[in-house]
């Protein structure tokens, strides 16, 4: 008994030793990671002060205001059904050099454009070269991470984004100055042009081509080559059907979450607590911070049970707490723990995702994982919408924080059951 208790020992010991020596950390890794943030520094930013630009200089009303910002997503939101396959075929570099230039001369039409219909327009196109940029660096930088590293990796990479949510908000305060906003727009551009030296700079792997194993074989399923129904055969170049099934947490967690980004400030500030929503934000991006430079590692070490079931706990009782009023004990505890439960479990299902499926159908497998995302994400505060005249806010949290309780054995029935037994091949 002592004996197989030592081999275990000397079993873990090995993996680990194995485990750090494989490099995470390369020039390559840190520079994807620069061009993510700059990226998102432009998404956030935009986000932040599109709406209020189109009601100042468009005198649009509430609606055409609110699309302006969300227009963006929108447009991300079509790319998605593209991007996959654009990216494994065409190249990750290649997309994301031309998505960015996109960036950068979509900045810099922001400033003549002389109507809504044209911003619209304009927001709609920034949102694809946004959905193309976002999901080939994300490919290349997930290429250039190590398997056994995975988790870790992910969550470095993911604090790019969670830099952004503090940068791009900040600058749009600062750089609007008297309703002249030319100076968020070249600002945009400057960051857009960053993020095109740096990934002139960068090197990413491309999507290896597939064996020829299983280029006589479904790519799916590994069976004999059967004729496919044309629908199902562009169905399975447009989505990756393997990542569908751990997709589906994510798009609880993107309506939950929606929730909080599009409910918080009204809530708050009914309850006469305006500055609760702001102490939240705050206090949730520490909490996604910390959440992503440490969850990585024990995801790699103890599985992705060890970290998701956490997670999903942290993020519905972070929801249910918001059901109490907002007083400031109850407004930094929810944000604690639904920053570790949110930030935990979006690098740690996107370190899932791509795990299930071979390298060459990166850009497939996270086109899918960010169209579920934004489908969560978008559909959610429509949904909301109806439900908060019905529950009230507080209600509405605490149906949230059921929802995500809900979660937990479907992340058990399409993951968690299986987790140490899968395999990619």
């Amino acid at each position: 008994m002592a004996s197989g208790h030592g081999n275990d020992v000397r079993d873990r010991a090995a993996k680990e030793a194995e485990r750090v020596q494989e490099k995470l950390w390369s020039r390559n890794f840190v520079l994807a990671i620069g061009t993510n943030l700059f990226i998102y520094i432009v998404f956030y930013l935009l986000m932040t002060s599109l709406a209020l630009y189109a009601a100042q200089r468009f005198l649009a009303s509430d609606a055409g205001a609110g699309f302006a910002s969300s227009a963006f997503i929108v447009g991300a939101l079509i790319s998605r059904f593209f991007a996959g396959p654009l990216i494994d075929n065409v190249g990750r570099r290649r997309v994301l050099l031309i998505s960015l230039a996109a960036f950068v001369a979509v900045s810099l039409l922001y400033i003549p454009a002389g109507s809504i219909t044209m911003l619209l327009a304009l927001r709609l196109a920034h949102g694809v070269a946004f959905g193309l940029a976002n999901t080939a660096v994300t490919a290349g930088a997930q290429a250039l991470i190590p398997p056994s590293r995975r988790s870790e990796g992910t969550g470095y990479f993911a604090v790019s984004t969670t830099l952004a949510t503090a940068i791009g908000p900040l600058m749009a305060v600062l750089l609007v100055t008297d309703g002249n906003y030319d100076g968020v727009f070249l600002f945009c551009a400057v960051c857009s042009v960053a993020a095109m030296l740096v990934t002139l700079l960068l090197r990413l792997p491309e999507a290896p081509s597939a064996p020829a194993a299983v280029v006589n074989q479904r790519d799916a399923g590994g069976g004999p080559q059967k004729p496919e129904r044309r629908p199902a055969a562009l169905l399975s170049k447009v989505f990756e059907p393997r990542v569908l099934p751990i997709t589906t947490v994510l798009l609880v967690a993107g309506l939950t979450y929606s929730g909080v980004l599009s409910f918080l400030a009204s809530y708050a500030d009914e309850a006469g607590a305006a500055d609760a929503a702001a102490l939240f934000f705050g206090v949730f991006a520490a909490a996604v911070l910390v959440s992503r430079l440490t969850a990585g590692r024990i995801q790699d070490r103890r599985g992705d049970n060890a970290v998701i079931y956490p997670a999903m706990a942290l993020f519905a009782a972070g929801l249910a707490l918001l059901a109490l009023v907002p007083a400031v004990w109850v407004v930094v505890a929810s944000a604690v723990l639904s920053g570790l439960g949110f930030g935990t479990l979006l690098p740690g299902t996107q370190a899932i995702t791509v795990g299930l499926v071979p390298e060459r159908r990166f850009g497939t497998a996270l086109a899918t994982y960010y169209l579920m995302l934004d489908i969560g994400t978008g559909l959610g505060p429509v949904l909301l919408g109806l439900l908060v005249p019905l529950t009230g806010f507080d209600g509405m949290y605490a149906w949230l924080g059921g929802l995500m309780v809900a979660c937990i054995p479907l992340y058990y029935l399409v993951h968690g059951r299986a987790a140490r037994r899968v395999a990619v091949s």
